[in-house]
């Protein structure tokens, strides 16, 4: 019995660390699915944010479309008015073109109409002086009736105190008399001619200075409605103007040397020329074809009824400057006005809208005699303009 005890096997140890095994690698699992479930709900809450943050995102963009939707929607309306105005003022504008036609036309007409009133006047008022003249001689010949008359009616008298004479003589003196008078009768008769003739001229003339006067003030209502007209077009021109002015400001006025003073564009004349010379560098060419292009760009835009030119101005400094090419400032001042304009005939600007001037060193800009002062007054000057 004994050796049967000593051979039975004892398991349960084995079983014990079998469990604690099992229960160990359970734990174990268990512990890496709680970690797992940990930093998976971790990572679900970090998507969970990130897709909060995006619909955020989303619907800020959807709010940015909208306002941009509604911006795009407004421009167009505000284009659609734009164009219509556009539209409205060229129809306005070839109205005022047909009107200032008509209008030109009906002054001139008018005009020829008050030089042949005048003519007519003056012709009316020389026959008046000639008739004023026949009149005054009447007046006098009828004053020398007059004193024959009285001097006649004397002698009548001295005849009645002469009743003693004979008959014959008697006679004599009252057909003397009674012709006398008739005389008399008829001088008075033509002197009521003449004057009637008188009034009736000076009616005449007052009603050609009356409608002189009216001619006159036709004129001047037409005058007014054609300053108006012009006026118009300045200010049409004064768009324009801007226009171009605005584009060269927006290409060439950040570059320094290059101003805008009142309605002139400034380049100082070291951007364009070499010191006492008047042909154009290689910079002041490249911004000459800028400046031609930009106005060529806008002169398609302008009314043919607009007669505008475009004014290159040269200006030195007070240095005296004296050359074989030079002999003082006008000469310089003005070749480089015309080294510019040349310049842009060549680069497609017609000659009839171009025009040059020299003004040497009597227009400056700042009356300083210091080397700043010098400098800002040596330049080239465009200015837009009407002719």
């Amino acid at each position: 019995m004994a050796r049967r005890a000593k051979r039975t096997v004892d398991i349960w140890p084995g079983w014990v660390d079998a469990l604690s095994t099992l229960l160990i690698i359970i734990i174990f699992i268990l512990l890496v699915f709680v970690l797992a479930q940990f930093y998976l709900g971790q990572a679900l809450s970090n998507r969970e944010q990130a897709l909060v943050q995006l619909n955020g995102q989303l619907a800020q963009l959807g709010d940015m479309l909208n306002v941009e939707r509604k911006a795009r929607a407004e421009l167009e309306l505000t284009v659609g008015r734009l164009t219509t105005d556009l539209e409205t003022a060229n129809g306005q504008v070839g109205l005022l073109t047909t009107q200032l036609a008509e209008k030109t036309g009906e002054a001139t007409r008018l005009n020829d109409a008050l030089i042949a009133a005048t003519a007519q006047a003056a012709k009316d008022k020389e026959a008046i002086a000639k008739q004023v003249q026949e009149l005054a001689l009447l007046q006098n010949n009828v004053k020398a009736l007059e004193a024959l008359k009285a001097s006649l009616e004397r002698q009548v008298a001295d005849l009645g105190a002469r009743a003693t004479k004979s008959e014959s003589a008697i006679a004599k003196e009252r057909a003397l008399t009674v012709e006398a008078q008739a005389q008399a009768a008829l001088m008075s008769q033509q002197l009521q001619d003449m004057q009637a003739e008188l009034q009736r001229l000076s009616q005449a003339l007052d009603a050609s200075d009356k409608l002189t006067a009216e001619q006159k003030a036709q004129i001047s209502d037409l005058g007014r409605r054609m300053n108006r007209a012009l006026a118009g077009k300045v200010q049409e021109l004064q768009r324009y103007r801007s226009e171009f002015f605005g584009r060269l400001r927006d290409i060439l006025g950040t570059r320094p040397g290059i101003t805008v003073v009142g309605d002139r564009f400034v380049f100082q004349s070291e951007v364009l020329f070499a010191s006492g010379s008047a042909e154009l560098g290689l910079d002041g060419q490249q911004q000459m074809n800028q400046l031609a292009r930009t106005l060529i760009d806008v002169s398609k835009t302008i009314p043919s009824d607009i007669n505008w030119i475009l004014r290159v101005d040269g200006h030195t400094d007070n240095q005296p400057i004296a050359t074989a090419t030079f002999r003082s400032n006008w000469e310089l001042s003005t070749a480089r006005a015309i080294a510019v304009v040349k310049y842009l005939i060549g680069q497609g600007i017609p000659a009839e809208r171009l025009a040059a001037a020299g003004f040497g060193e009597f227009q400056p800009l700042d009356t300083g005699t210091d080397a700043a002062a010098r400098s800002k007054n040596r330049r080239i000057e465009l200015k837009f303009d009407q002719r």
